[in-house]
């Protein structure tokens, strides 16, 4: 399984490994014998999780030369690497988001330099066409529904891309590349307060802030009623090894096929703060297509396996560390979690 991934010059390259999923590849890659080299554009104290097991760098990879440096002597490169972020980052950020086309080109041709074993790039749900995501009964998303094209603006665009040009250094270079993606990816030490944060950490946030402050009402951006699943950091990981130790040529699903909508969501959260928020909706607020669920046939039949960690499950955890993180903050002289 995991461990089989290490030869003589097993060095895994984390890129983005300052990020949410980053840092727990990280950690989980060092817990299972490999030596990892960690980069990020971030300083290293704005690192997420920092593990000091491994090499760790801060590094632009839009740059060729900080790429062939990141790659030098690695067997396996993880791309991670992206400016992105919940919907209210990536709809107001789109040639930035977009301007990550230029981390994936570099390190693939990095990677083909130095003949690396396997290359894997974390593209996304959003690559799926608008169209087919106009109901909240929304029919689960096919690997096929990507064609024809009409990702999400930007971000979307710039994961369909990337991930074509990951399948043509596969059939043109011989490069084994593997493309996982995600839906909707949540957990502890990720953004939950920079305008980044995805649904379940924001909807943490605003319970807790409620909560402490003794106000009965929460914000919620949309009707409520668009849905959407959620993946556990834990089957986000555990998915995205499995697909890289079995070289999968083509683009896969990696997400829950439990869907909710946003309204049940905070219903979640509510229940785990142990307290009812009359709920006040913002319409006008980004809040992307109105249903995104996986449909995990395909990954099924390659892993025999799909994500099951219950939703309830994963938001107790994701809470408790936002929580966390706000009791530190306040604890704080300068007013900032640590």
């Amino acid at each position: 399984m995991v461990g089989s991934l290490q030869t003589e010059r097993s060095v895994a390259l984390v890129a983005g490994a300052g990020g949410f999923i980053g840092g727990w590849l990280t950690k989980r890659l060092l817990e299972t014998g490999h030596h990892v080299r960690c980069a990020d554009i971030k300083p290293l104290a704005a690192w997420w999780q920092r593990h000091p097991q491994a090499e760790n760098l801060a590094l632009d990879l839009r740059d060729p030369a900080a790429c062939r440096h990141a790659v030098a002597g690695c067997s396996h490169v993880y791309n991670l690497a992206a400016d992105m972020g919940g919907m209210g980052y990536i709809e107001t950020h789109k040639a930035n988001c977009m301007l990550s086309v230029l981390i994936n080109t570099n390190l693939l041709l990095a990677s083909r330099e130095a003949a690396v074993a396997r290359y894997f790039f974390a593209s996304s749900a959003c690559v799926y066409a608008a169209d087919k995501q106009v109901d909240t009964a929304v029919t689960p998303l096919r690997e096929a529904d990507a064609y024809p094209a009409m990702p999400e603006d930007g971000y979307g665009w710039e994961k369909l891309f990337s991930e074509r040009m990951c399948r043509h250094f596969r059939e043109d270079f011989g490069l084994p590349t593997v493309c996982a993606r995600y839906h909707n990816v949540y957990g502890p030490y990720s953004s939950w307060n920079d305008g980044r944060e995805k649904a379940p950490a924001a909807i943490c946030r605003k319970v807790i802030m409620a909560k402490n402050a003794g106000e009965r009402h929460i914000e919620i951006w949309g009707d409520g009623r668009q849905t959407r699943s959620f993946m556990y950091i834990d089957d986000c990981i555990k998915g995205t090894l499995d697909l890289v130790e079995r070289n999968i040529a083509v683009p896969v699903n990696l997400g829950s096929a439990e869907l909710v909508t946003i309204d049940q969501l905070t219903g979640m959260v509510e229940a785990i703060a142990g307290i009812t928020l009359q709920r006040r909706y913002n319409t006008s607020a980004p809040q992307g297509v109105r249903g995104r669920n996986s449909d995990n046939t395909l990954l099924r039949s390659l892993l025999d396996w799909e994500p099951a960690i219950p939703l309830r499950t994963g938001l107790e955890k994701t809470y408790r560390w936002i929580e966390g993180q706000i009791s530190a903050a306040a604890a704080s002289p300068a007013g900032t979690a640590s």
